[in-house]
């Protein structure tokens, strides 16, 4: 037995018990008077190991030798500190060492395995292994765990089955790139690895498994950010002869479960917002509810007094940031750049400072006098000591890049608080969007996306008004979950697609299975999809998902540890019937 204890469990109370423990060094510390300190480490936590010179010289010298990330066994007394550090749960004890067996040695480490480390995102990514040794990324790991763990009993206990669906599938055009896999046996043809499960879980429907759900690996072939992953994990999910009400109520259930059982956190009843108000109030179908700033506008208002800039454009948007009056001229600089940043597009940035006298400052002012901006105070319900700043163009776009500002100036007045969490549904999507360059109308969810009934009509006269049964849960402006009421009629189904394009051959040979099935009594379903990736990020209050997944890639979809995607042998290309050209890098 290497260890009968670990390195995070021992307190006072195990005073003068001998024991075994095994880790890794995590330093040593060499004083005068001959001791050593070697603090021992495990996932659990740290243990202090004491060699005194007095008491065994032998033991002493080989301490002495010991480098970091060393595996260590010994066996030792526990007694009490004298320095005692109550930062840790072990502080309060040390090991008087009598047996000393180094299981393994370590070079040096190529970054320090401390919870701030010295490593660069790349050098840790390329030794993730050692990456995951320290603390915050462990923890973030056993976070993930717990939840998981606490989703799949929850979901057991509401009758729900976990059934695995294939990861080597057929491949459709729709929606984002698929990763393809040569077929060997059947040269010429190619599995995709799923972007998620939706045509098997809607089969499962048919089958008669009632609930559904699996915590699912999903790949897509897009350009990366900080919450994508070319793989990625979803907790999918899907149920029969439910409604939108019934889903969104287990699944708000299953949200307030975890906050409760994984961070003793009592939610509120998640409100219900309309795509059309998310967008026309905050430009974003995934609001950050978590502050106010919601847009206003202004138009109406400045008109009329020979400012180009606003007459020649269909918006003019504008958000009150509460108490950033005082707000210098290079802040308000550098909120302009902001804006202006290709990733934006704003072609530039109007404030106006409702200064503590009641006067108001503008970037205008040579346009409009104080009666206008008091009118625009008004509206926006200003007071003395707010800022409001204005964005303008065509709506669509002028609502985005107003979205971005408020962003970035919550963040920058502390109103994006990570320990706060504020939670929504948005609902009532477009089924379909245009894509005006190709003139065909696109599935916004997917084509299986149920249209709202009172809206069937309009699929002949205007499809881009029909809205979907469709919801998006937000938390604090990050979509963790979407689905849908599922199309169960072949008929409709068959509407929709014809809709979207497909001429019945298309159809019937990309979806042909799933269209035959719903001829055997496909029952009412719908389902929706968690992205566990994203959900463990924000319990943990991370930017990215990196760090919540055990082995990444990084941002150009690569992985550092492995160097993976790499070129395959000529061999295997012949045996897949492929001929590629390979053209090698200098």
């Amino acid at each position: 037995m290497y260890r009968n204890h670990t390195c995070g469990e021992l307190t006072i109370a195990d005073v003068n018990k001998e024991v075994t423990l095994a880790g890794w060094v995590q330093k040593a510390r060499k004083l005068g008077g001959g001791m050593t300190f070697v603090d021992l480490r495990d996932r659990y936590g740290i243990t202090q190991l004491a060699f005194s010179k007095d008491v065994n010289a032998d033991l002493y010298e080989q301490s002495n030798k010991l480098g970091r990330e060393y595996v260590l066994q010994i066996t030792g007394t526990v007694q009490e500190r004298s320095s005692k550090n109550l930062n840790i749960p072990t502080g309060e004890i040390e090991i008087i060492v009598n047996e000393l067996v180094i299981l393994n040695t370590s070079d040096t480490p190529p970054f320090t395995i401390e919870d701030e480390t010295d490593g660069g995102d790349d050098t840790r990514m390329k030794y993730r292994y050692l990456d995951l040794r320290r603390n915050p990324v462990r923890k973030n790991l056993e976070l993930r765990h717990r939840i998981a763990f606490e989703t799949r009993r929850f979901l057991d206990e509401r009758q729900f089955l976990e059934v695995e669906t294939p990861v080597l599938i057929g491949s459709t055009p729709e929606g984002a790139r698929d990763f393809v896999v040569p077929s060997r046996m059947n040269q010429g043809e190619f599995y995709a690895l799923p972007q998620s499960p939706q045509l098997f879980k809607q089969l499962l429907m048919v089958s008669g498994f009632d609930r559904y759900f699996q915590i699912v690996k999903c790949f897509r072939d897009e350009d990366l950010r900080a919450d994508r992953q070319p793989e990625f994990t979803q907790i999918d999910c899907e149920m029969s002869f439910v409604n939108q009400e019934d889903v969104l109520n287990i699944f708000e259930g299953l949200t307030k479960h975890l906050f409760k059982v994984v961070k003793d956190i009592d939610l509120a009843d998640f409100p219900r917002m309309d795509y059309a108000h998310a967008m026309k109030y905050y430009g974003s179908d995934k609001p950050d509810t978590r502050f106010g700033m919601e847009f206003v506008e202004i138009k109406d208002l400045t008109t009329g007094k020979d400012f180009v800039v606003f007459d020649s454009v269909e918006y003019v948007g504008a958000i009150c940031a509460k108490g950033a009056a005082s707000y210098t001229r290079k802040q308000l600089d550098a909120l302009t750049d902001y804006v202006k940043r290709p990733q934006i597009g704003a072609k530039g940035l109007v404030y106006v400072r409702y200064e503590a006298d009641g006067s108001l400052k503008s970037s205008v002012d040579k346009f409009y006098d104080q009666e206008d901006l008091k009118k625009w105070a008004e509206r926006c319900q200003a007071e003395p000591g707010d800022l409001i700043l204005i964005i303008c163009g065509e709506t669509e776009k002028a609502q985005k890049q107003l979205c971005e500002l408020r962003l970035e100036v919550g963040e920058q007045l502390g109103l994006r608080d990570k320990n706060k969490f504020s939670c929504l549904w948005v609902v009532d999507f477009p089924l379909l969007e245009k894509d005006e360059e190709l003139g065909r109308y696109f599935a916004k969810h997917h084509p299986f996306t149920s249209p709202k009934e009172e809206d069937f009509s309009l699929l002949d006269s205007n499809p881009g008004a029909v809205r979907a049964n469709a919801y998006d849960m937000v938390i604090n402006g990050v979509e963790v979950g979407g689905g849908s009421v599922r199309i169960h009629s072949s008929q409709l189904q068959k509407k929709i697609f014809e809709v979207l394009g497909f001429t019945e051959e298309k159809a019937q040979a990309q979806f042909g299975f799933l269209m035959n099935a719903f001829k055997y009594g496909a029952p009412p379903h719908a389902g929706l999809a968690f992205g566990l990736d994203r959900l463990v990020s924000l319990f943990a209050g991370l930017d990215s998902i990196r760090d919540c997944i055990a082995f990444p890639k990084n941002n150009s979809g690569r992985d550092m540890m492995i160097d993976a995607p790499s070129t395959i042998e000529q061999e295997q290309l012949d045996e897949l019937g492929l001929k590629i050209d390979i053209k090698i890098k200098e």
